[in-house]
């Protein structure tokens, strides 16, 4: 088992506006996707030519723009302000997460019993979970579950599958350390979640295994 919990200080964590760039980045490049295929359908609807195409193009729009919705819900919590005092239900979070890995190999086992979550510990969960079914390229089952010790909420997710696995670039953001090489798109949302956790006066820890990825983090209740 390897352990890639953070060992490196504060003074390694990336500034803000380096942050901003990189989540900026990243909210463009995953939007794009659903959009460029909107205006594709939007094209083939318009082009005389393509009349035959028309429930494509629908069937395509409809998809698409399903998508881009999921995307921005996911986003306003995932990467929203941390401030607000707005809470959410286990039943919201768990919608926001299927809508995001509908389509993918991994399946969810969604075993929180929080009752509802202020917006660290929401950001925390939603991100945990995208990144335990992210580890499940191949497929396999995603187990995201929730509990007490103490005035500690405990969130855990566990990927288990044949080839489940961290990429380079995640086990960086996981472990709290600034991207040195690799692709930025890859690290920035593990690091969002290390540093979620961080700044909520919490815990992010990390274990890998032949089949099997374990993340957990443990924040104020």
């Amino acid at each position: 088992m390897t352990d890639i919990s953070p060992t490196v200080p504060a003074t390694a964590e990336a500034g803000s506006a380096e942050l901003a760039t990189y989540l900026a980045a990243k909210l463009c490049h995953d939007f794009i996707s659903p959009a460029g295929a909107i205006m594709s359908g939007l094209d083939l609807l318009n082009d005389p030519t393509a009349q035959d195409m028309r429930d494509d193009a629908l069937g395509l729009i409809t998809d698409s723009a399903t998508k881009l919705v999921a995307l921005v819900q996911f986003c306003r919590v995932a990467f929203g302000a941390a401030t607000t005092s707005e809470r959410f239900t286990g039943e919201e979070l768990q919608g926001l997460v299927d809508g995001m890995i509908k389509g993918g190999r991994a399946t969810l086992d969604w075993r929180i019993t929080e009752p509802t979550f202020d917006k660290p510990a929401a950001r925390a969960l939603v991100n945990l979970a995208y990144l335990t079914a992210a580890a499940l390229p191949t497929g396999g089952q995603a187990v995201v579950a929730s509990r007490r010790e103490g005035d500690r909420l405990i969130l855990t997710g566990l990927a288990e599958g044949a080839r489940a696995r961290l990429k380079p670039e995640a086990a960086t953001g996981l472990a709290g350390q600034r991207l040195s090489e690799g692709l930025t798109g890859q690290w920035i949302q593990p690091y969002w979640l290390w540093l979620t956790v961080q700044e909520a006066g919490g815990r992010l820890t990390v274990a890998t295994e032949e089949g099997r990825v374990a993340i957990e983090a443990r924040m104020p209740g």
